[in-house]
């Protein structure tokens, strides 16, 4: 079955430590509602940099990703279906969808 990266852009975390453990807890229930197609839950993300074949930048693509998870589901449709209504979206960010290839 072919993977998928989702990776995820903006949506900041509440500042309060009573809004970060309701955004953990939304976070684990949406991660649980993918069942077993959650192969890994990812972690958030640091620093990034842009690599080109003329160099290598800080943050000069348009909204680097801020996190990742990894799914496997049966086409591109399918991980998309899985993602739709998770809780990150609902903090103002997004979700990129890619399939994985294989090497």
């Amino acid at each position: 079955m072919p993977k998928f990266l989702v990776t995820y852009h903006g949506g900041d975390m509440p500042e309060s430590a009573e809004g970060r453990e309701q955004a953990i807890a939304a976070f684990a229930a949406g991660a649980g509602a993918t069942g077993e197609a959650l192969v890994d839950p990812g972690a958030p993300l640091g620093p990034s940099k842009t690599v080109t074949i003329d160099s290598v930048a800080d943050d000069v693509a348009q909204g680097p990703p801020t996190g990742y998870s990894v799914l496997d589901a049966a086409d591109l449709d399918s991980a998309v279906d899985l993602v739709r209504s998770h809780p990150f979206i609902g903090r103002g960010g997004s979700l990129q969808v890619s399939q994985a290839m294989a090497p």
